[in-house]
């Protein structure tokens, strides 16, 4: 299970979470040996234990994604600035949903200017979107030169993350983005599944059953 763990953004996105519970995630993150562990803004600066190689991943415009442009990039500047390596960004979907490409990939590159040294993944919440759509978020993602473009927020009653959209996603990026998928990955064989369709990257809440082979809890929101 190293390879997968490799690939885990080890989450806590939970409005209830506490920083005992994010001190808890940065503990069980290192002990695993995931990639990063990925958390809400309020939650920096934090710190990680001598050593450690975790990375660290902050949302941006999280979960809606309807924040004004310049306050998704304000936010993702300040996280950057207290010591985030990687954003996730949240597109306003309804301007996906509209068709109206131009204004998403003007959206993503206000994040990407504002963070040019970071890791800039772009959540499409792509179960609200049909494949058409996909393709024109994946498209202005890459046009506006993120790093990744990203399934799910995992808080959306659509849904999470699919096989389908994951390798929609894929093909549509042609390897100049990363794919990220989250959202209702809870076995290792929906990790596995996710990663046979091209994701190079995965959103995780539940990263010890996951690792550990173990059957999934009851689903549950978020990730």
């Amino acid at each position: 299970m190293t390879e997968i763990a490799r690939l885990i953004d080890h989450t806590l996105l939970k409005p209830e979470a506490t920083r005992e519970d994010v001190a808890a995630l940065i503990r069980e993150a290192d002990e695993l040996g995931v990639y990063s562990v990925c958390v809400s803004p309020s939650m920096l600066p934090l710190t990680f234990p001598e050593g450690s190689q975790l990375k660290l991943a902050v949302v941006c415009g999280f979960p809606s994604g309807k924040h004004h442009s310049s306050v998704k990039a304000a936010e993702a500047a300040l996280a950057v600035a207290q010591g985030a390596d990687e954003v996730d960004m949240v597109i306003d979907v309804g301007a996906a949903r509209e068709g109206r490409f131009d204004a998403v990939e003007a959206d993503i590159r206000a994040v990407r200017e504002a963070i040019p040294g970071a890791v800039l993944k772009v959540i499409i919440e792509s179960a609200a979107l049909t494949d058409e759509q996909i393709v024109g978020a994946s498209r202005a993602a890459v046009a506006a030169q993120a790093d990744f473009v990203k399934t799910s927020t995992g808080f959306h009653p659509a849904g999470g993350a699919s096989v389908e959209a994951v390798a929609l996603m894929a093909k549509t990026v042609e390897g100049k983005l990363g794919v990220k998928a989250s959202g209702g990955i809870r076995s290792a064989e929906d990790a596995e599944r996710m990663i046979a369709a091209g994701a190079t990257r995965l959103g995780v809440s539940s990263s010890r059953q996951v690792l550990s082979g173990a059957a999934p809890a009851a689903s549950g929101s978020g990730y």
